[in-house]
């Protein structure tokens, strides 16, 4: 899971960017299930990784929204 530059978030079109957020939320759900079960990781840092990229969607949508 690679971090999301934000050169590459603004490219997207507002549809992308919610379909992908949507995809993140997934991702990262399933991964806390997985952690709560006692499972453990295969990426440690992937839980961390998930919540930085669905930061940074929101807040680009939210610049847009105020612009």
């Amino acid at each position: 899971m690679a971090l999301l530059r934000t050169n590459d978030i603004r490219k997207m079109s507002a549809e992308e960017r919610s379909k992908k957020l949507l995809e993140l939320r997934d991702e990262l759900m399933h991964e806390r299930g997985t952690a709560a079960m006692g499972g453990a990781p295969s990426n440690p840092g992937k839980i961390r990784a998930l919540r930085t990229n669905i930061a940074r969607i929101k807040t680009i949508q939210k610049e847009e929204e105020n612009s």
